[in-house]
Order: structure tokens, then C-alpha cells, then sequence
């Protein structure tokens, strides 16, 4: 696959295999948008990789801000990771059950940008795991809580201030998950009260397509080489990354990981927070 950090995805044959390592623990982080009328709780109640914990975004949050899923303060992410039994030495999977790895990423970025570094997302998420016969169960696990030490990493996240002061330095580029319509201000924003556009001089890289269609992978090393090139990437660079809610854009992050780039950021606000305020510029086709 000729990526420069291979580790950061695990096949659904390398889980089977180390499914019952007493070290390794599964998070199911699976999380939809409100037009896709589907709820990720739910369908983890109905049938889960056996062992995997719940990963709730929206709970693990800082659920005092008027933005969705904004990052929790390292306390809260520290109490949460400890009721779900994840702790220091862990190896994490992390998987959802979308079609192209819609929200596994959000949590494998959170879990770095609190200090562990030794996770990954399963490559072809849950969908892969069912089709391929493997098991699943609908146990809730009983985990064992375990010391998490959390200290903030603030080199993977940027705020809007950051952004906005970006405008004028133009030192970081700005990639954009979302899709091309909703880039360019042609299609409307699945969340009410926003303006249609991107943030001046962004780039667009829609999330979806760095997955093939036809195997539910993540693209190879060169496939996603190329996608960030032909939207007008500098891998020398340093990169934010940008979406609707800061979801999709750890796609992105993930995807630049893969690569090796070292020097890539969330807009954790991202679209919502951007598109939300009058006195912020956007762009449109």
C-alpha cells in the first residue's frame, strides 16, 4: 500500500487475529448525520465487534459549548476513557459502520491529540467485519476501569482565531472535507442558519473519496497522493484540516498521516462555527 505510517490502520484479518490480546482494546465510534436517519448507539447496541466499547462523540465533548462535538477538556476525556476500560498501554482499534470511515477517524484523532499515539482505525470498519462473516454480539461488556493520563497535544487542533490569523499569514493551507457542492456554495448546508461557501483561499478534498467504492479500503499510498495533489496540496506544507463539524475532516488528517505528513491540524470548529458568523469571510464558486 506505500503508506509511510502503515500502523495507523489494521485489516479486519490482523482484529481477528489479536481479537482476544489481553492489551488490546475496541472502540465502536460510529456516528451519523442527522439527514442519514441513522443512530450510531443503536445500531452498536444491535451488534458490535466483540468487546468494542461505545465511543460516543457527541457525549465525549465539550458538551458546554453551542458547537457539536467540540473537544472535552483532558479531565473529562481522561474520566470518560476510564469508565470504557481504556487506559495507558492500550492498543486501540477504533471502527464505525459507515460505508467510507466517516467517523472512526474523529476518535483516532482525539485519542492522539490527548497523548496516545497507539491507535488505529480498522480498515473497512464494521461493514468489512459483517460481510466477511466474522463475529459480532449485542453484550454489553462489563470493562474494568483503567488509568488514562491525557495531556492536550494543542500542535493537532486550531481554532477559529488561528484560522482567521492564517488568512493573512497564509503559512498553513486549509483542506475542506466536505463536498464540492456544499464547497462551493451550490448545495445547502445539512445544518440550519449557515451560509453556503468555504473559508477564503481553502481547498476542497471530499472526505468520501478516500475510500474505493468497490472494497470499502482506505485508497493506497499513491491513489491518496495523487487526490492531494490534484486538489492542490503541498505535502511540504503545513496543513489544517477542515469540514462541516470537525468530523470528517480527521479523514483528511488521517489520510496526510498515511502519508507521513507531520504537520497537520483540525479546524475543530470547522463549517459550523465559520459559516455561523456574519463577520467571518466566505467564498463561494
Amino acid at each position: 500500500m506505500a503508506y509511510v505510517n502503515a500502523d495507523a490502520l489494521v485489516s479486519t484479518e490482523w482484529l481477528a487475529e489479536h481479537l482476544k490480546a489481553p492489551d488490546l482494546r475496541i472502540v465502536d465510534a460510529s456516528w451519523y448525520l442527522p439527514f442519514m436517519n441513522r443512530n450510531g448507539k443503536a445500531e452498536y447496541n444491535e451488534g458490535h465487534i466483540p468487546g468494542a466499547v461505545y465511543f460516543d462523540i457527541d457525549d465525549i465533548s465539550d458538551t458546554d459549548s453551542k458547537l457539536p462535538h467540540m473537544l472535552p477538556s483532558p479531565e473529562k476525556f481522561a474520566s470518560r476513557m476510564r469508565r470504557l476500560g481504556i487506559g495507558d498501554g492500550n492498543r486501540i482499534v477504533v471502527y464505525d459502520g459507515s460505508d467510507n470511515h466517516l467517523s472512526a477517524p474523529r476518535a483516532w484523532w482525539m485519542f492522539r491529540v490527548f497523548g496516545h499515539t497507539d491507535v488505529a482505525v480498522l480498515n473497512g470498519g464494521l461493514k468489512k467485519w459483517k460481510a466477511e462473516g466474522r463475529p459480532v454480539e449485542d453484550l454489553p461488556p462489563l470493562p474494568r476501569e483503567r488509568h488514562f493520563t491525557a495531556r492536550r497535544n494543542d500542535l493537532l487542533v486550531r481554532d477559529v482565531e488561528q484560522v482567521r490569523a492564517n488568512l493573512a499569514s497564509g503559512r498553513e493551507q486549509v483542506l475542506d472535507a466536505r463536498s464540492k457542492g456544499r464547497f462551493d456554495g451550490s448545495e445547502p448546508e445539512p445544518r440550519p442558519g449557515l451560509r453556503g461557501g468555504h473559508i477564503p483561499g481553502s481547498k476542497c478534498l471530499p472526505a468520501a473519496t478516500l475510500t474505493d467504492p468497490a472494497t470499502g479500503l482506505f485508497r493506497n499510498g499513491p491513489e491518496l497522493k495523487a487526490l492531494l495533489q490534484d486538489a492542490g496540496i503541498d505535502m511540504s506544507k503545513p496543513v489544517i484540516t477542515t469540514c462541516g463539524s470537525g468530523v470528517s475532516a480527521c479523514s483528511l488528517t488521517l489520510a496526510l498521516h498515511l502519508l507521513g505528513h507531520r504537520q497537520v491540524a483540525v479546524y475543530d470548529g470547522s463549517w459550523t462555527e465559520w459559516g455561523g458568523r456574519a463577520d467571518l469571510p466566505a467564498e463561494v464558486a
